[in-house]
């Protein structure tokens, strides 16, 4: 059974959900380590007060029992500390009693870069809010979540990943003071990942249009490389391209560790850009989808930057496709079948992790 990954809620509803599927029987976990994670999600520069609001921890609801998984879905929740100020703007049910606290108003002033205009048209919706909150980068803390499973698990057959950002706080500083925001590239690694996950048989098992798609579908990501990625583009055959010495390892790594669709048994290499936020204080023009007159877009509370984030977010994503592919390759309803299949792949193959 290969690992499946759903999830639910919204920015400022009750909590955000996700149900794991297919992972192995015996599998640890630390609530630590994924504590550790969704803390990583909430710091970097230029984010927003709502990060000391939330304080995030995960809940474990079912699948897992004194810290072993069962083989059965696991599914994790995440709560929204700051819906105690939401609960009638963001009651699951018909609220009772007079309107209170935030969201009691409809929203009608779409923002540009967002999903508002589009999700209000392509749902019928008529207040904003029905949209942007299940857009938001927020549930976004339920997959790194996942992710910080899915990395558990990799690290059975030796597979670390880890994301990280540059990032300019003077830069940051100067958006902040213009009422501003900006974006930013991140890049994820993972090291230790074994030859021939993923495959050139079909599209939709190409371990680089997986990684691609797992990344794109991060909020805010414009373009995703990987490897040298665009740069290869303006180089000759002869320079792109990783020569094999006799120990069938690449002398270079500019394809970033995949080759026709499969890891090469080289580091795996993978940026994702993120656009400027489309939240702003200082609001770009819109329409008034009430009135049908010129106005000014929704001010919300937002992030300056939010890159620093994003990098645990695209790590955590990264992480989730290589634990699939690796299940797709593996196998196992325990996981030591699960490793023991890959001991006896890497001895076949003849593969070690370093040169």
């Amino acid at each position: 059974m290969t690992l499946e990954l759903a999830t639910a809620g919204e920015s400022h509803g009750p909590a955000l959900v996700a149900i794991l599927a297919g992972l192995p029987a015996g599998l640890v976990l630390e609530k630590d380590a994924i504590d550790a994670d969704l803390r990583r999600r909430q710091q970097g520069y230029g984010r927003s007060p709502r990060q000391q609001i939330e304080t995030d921890e995960v809940e474990v609801l079912a699948g897992l029992r004194h810290g072993r998984t069962l083989g059965t879905p696991l599914a994790l929740v995440v709560h929204n500390k700051d819906h105690k100020n939401w609960t009638w703007g963001m009651a699951p049910w018909p609220p009772e009693g007079e309107p209170q606290g935030k969201g009691t108003k409809a929203v009608t002033l779409p923002r540009p870069g967002h999903a508002d205009l589009a999700g209000v048209q392509k749902y019928g919706l008529t207040d904003v809010r029905d949209a942007l909150e299940r857009a938001s980068a927020r549930h976004t803390a339920v997959q790194v979540a996942a992710g910080a499973v899915a990395k558990a698990l990799l690290a059975h057959i030796g597979v670390a990943v880890q994301g990280s950002a540059d990032v300019d706080e003077a830069a940051i500083d100067g958006a902040r003071k213009d009422k501003d925001t900006l974006g930013g590239v991140v890049e994820v690694r993972a090291t230790g990942v074994p030859p021939g996950l993923g495959s050139y048989a079909r599209k939709e098992d190409r371990l680089d249009a997986r990684l691609a798609a797992a990344l794109m579908g991060i909020q805010a990501v414009k373009g995703v490389e990987i490897g040298d990625g665009f740069a290869l583009a303006r180089m000759r055959g002869s320079e792109a391209h990783d020569e094999i010495d006799t120990s069938r390892r690449r002398t270079s790594n500019r394809a970033g560790g995949i080759e026709g669709g499969m890891s090469n048994g080289e580091e795996v290499v993978v940026r994702a850009a993120m656009k400027p936020l489309p939240t702003l204080m200082k609001p770009l023009a819109s329409v008034d989808l009430a009135t049908g007159e010129a106005a000014a877009a929704l001010v919300e509370r937002s992030d300056v930057a939010a890159v620093e984030a994003l990098a645990v977010v695209a790590e955590a994503a990264v992480a989730w496709e290589l634990a699939v592919a690796a299940k797709e390759k593996f196998g196992g309803d325990a996981v030591g079948d699960f490793v023991g299949a890959w001991r006896a792949y890497l001895e076949r193959i003849a593969w070690r992790r370093t040169p």
